[in-house]
């Protein structure tokens, strides 16, 4: 029995669009704590939150998805509940949850990220797609894995592509595309691991892309990028840091043709499924999955 974390919440599930992804992310985790003998318990926030309050745990490992468990909500309950937990605290959290702010902060600071506007109506998208022209992104700004995102490639598309973002009853915004090649840079304990190159036939990477797709999916590692890659490393390290993410988490960008990294967005709870970025990245700095979930669990704090 490893006595050091003593008995261990494993925080799974919850109720946002993310939740498939979470359960399979969590038993994994759960699974690899186990074979390293911590005393975990997996808790699914959806229908059994009590017993996290009840229940008397010395750490929680935060494996939840999306809003409700990615965006300081229950960050802030363990807080309150003196309970030590891995990631990100609770501003880092929501911050890093709202891709439009997380751009704004970011943009201030003159970090590049691809400009945006946001858009609560048809006739705001419309004339969001004359400034920046298409091809488009549009996203919900508070959802992640991809869920809700579409490419605008013709302007009659713009209204399937609002319908789908904004039932997410979120802030949308329309954000210019960049052309090149997608990357992500995995963070553990201050440290960016190997990047990954994600090649897709998809027209971007999207949800089935990231989860479903196991034959035209290729991930790079290594990237390709030879020595501009830890030139890139601070970039990625100051986009972590200026959102107070903390412990571990994902930088992801885009390169363009003429080698400028767009910073895209960060992830304070990545995934930690079989198709999980941050799992392939730990790998090849020679860190196993069972390794890999010690040293997040090490973060709690």
């Amino acid at each position: 029995m490893n006595t050091e974390f003593g008995k261990v919440a494993v925080l799974i599930g919850g109720t946002s669009a993310e939740r498939e992804v979470s359960l399979k992310s969590g038993n994994a985790v759960l699974a690899a704590l186990k074979r390293q003998g911590v005393d975990a318990h997996a808790i699914d926030t959806a229908d059994n939150l009590n017993a996290l309050c009840d229940s008397k745990f010395d750490r929680a490992f935060i494996v939840l998805h999306g809003r409700g468990g990615e965006d300081g909500t229950i960050q802030g309950l363990l807080e309150s509940l003196g309970i030590p937990y891995t990631g990100t605290p609770v501003l880092g959290s929501a911050l890093a949850m709202d891709k439009y702010r997380t751009k704004m902060l970011w943009q201030a600071m003159g970090l590049a990220t691809p400009e945006c506007i946001p858009v609560t109506n048809e006739a705001e998208l419309q004339k969001a797609a004359e400034k920046l022209g298409l091809p488009l992104m549009i996203k919900p700004a508070l959802e992640g894995s991809s869920v809700g995102i579409s490419k605008v490639n013709h302007i009659d598309e713009l209204n399937t592509a609002w319908k789908n973002a904004s039932q997410y009853n979120c802030l949308v915004i329309a954000e210019r595309y960049i052309t090149g090649l997608e990357y992500t840079a995995a963070i553990l304990d201050n440290k960016v691991l190997p990047f990954i190159r994600l090649e897709t036939p998809h027209d971007f990477y999207d949800y089935n892309a990231k989860y479903s797709d196991d034959t035209e999916t290729s991930y790079l590692v290594p990237c390709g990028l030879g020595d501009v890659e830890q030139g890139l490393h601070d970039m990625m390290m100051q986009a972590f840091l200026s959102v107070s993410a903390k412990g571990w988490g994902r930088v992801d960008f885009l390169m363009d043709s003429e080698g400028q990294a767009w910073l895209i967005e960060v992830n304070t709870v990545p995934g930690m499924t079989d198709h999980s970025l941050v799992p392939m990245a730990a790998k090849e700095a020679g860190i196993n999955f069972d390794q890999l979930v010690l040293r997040i669990l090490a973060t709690s704090v």
